[in-house]
C-alpha cells in the first residue's frame, strides 16, 4: 500500500532533491559491488531498519541524524549515501547534511522499497 504524502511534504522533497545529488539503487549497488569506501546510512527509525537493511548499512535515523553525524562521520569529506523507505527522508537528510558542511552526500533514490524490489542483497 503506497504512502499518501501532503502536498507540503512533496513540495519540500522536490525542492531538496533539485539540490542534493541523488543516485540510483542500481548505483549504489556496483559502489558495493566495487567494493567502494563510503559510508552508507540508513536514516530509516530503527524499527525499520531492524526488519531489514541494506549490506553494511549503519542505522541513523533522520530524528537524531544532525545531532550525532559529527561522533559517527567526523570528516565532512567523507562520501556518504543515505537511503530511507523510498528516497524522501534521505533527500531531506543529505540536503541538511549539506548545509552542516558534508561535501560528498548523494541520497539513493527509491530507497529500500526499490532496493528489496529489485531483489539486491540485504541483511536482517
Amino acid at each position: 500500500m503506497a504512502k499518501a504524502h501532503s502536498a507540503r511534504f512533496l513540495a519540500l522533497v522536490e525542492e531538496a532533491r533539485r539540490r542534493v545529488r541523488e543516485l540510483s539503487i542500481e548505483q549504489v549497488n556496483e559502489k558495493l559491488q566495487r567494493g567502494e569506501k563510503f559510508r552508507l546510512l540508513d536514516v530509516r527509525e530503527g524499527e525499520e531498519y531492524a526488519r531489514g537493511h541494506l549490506p553494511g548499512a549503519e542505522s541513523l535515523c533522520k530524528g537524531i541524524l544532525e545531532r550525532d553525524i559529527e561522533r559517527l562521520v567526523p570528516d565532512p569529506a567523507t562520501p556518504i549515501v543515505l537511503y530511507c523507505g523510498g528516497g524522501f527522508r534521505s533527500a531531506l537528510a543529505a540536503e541538511s547534511l549539506q548545509k552542516m558542511g558534508y561535501t560528498d552526500v548523494a541520497s539513493m533514490w527509491g530507497g529500500w522499497s526499490a532496493w528489496k524490489e529489485s531483489g539486491f542483497p540485504s541483511e536482517e
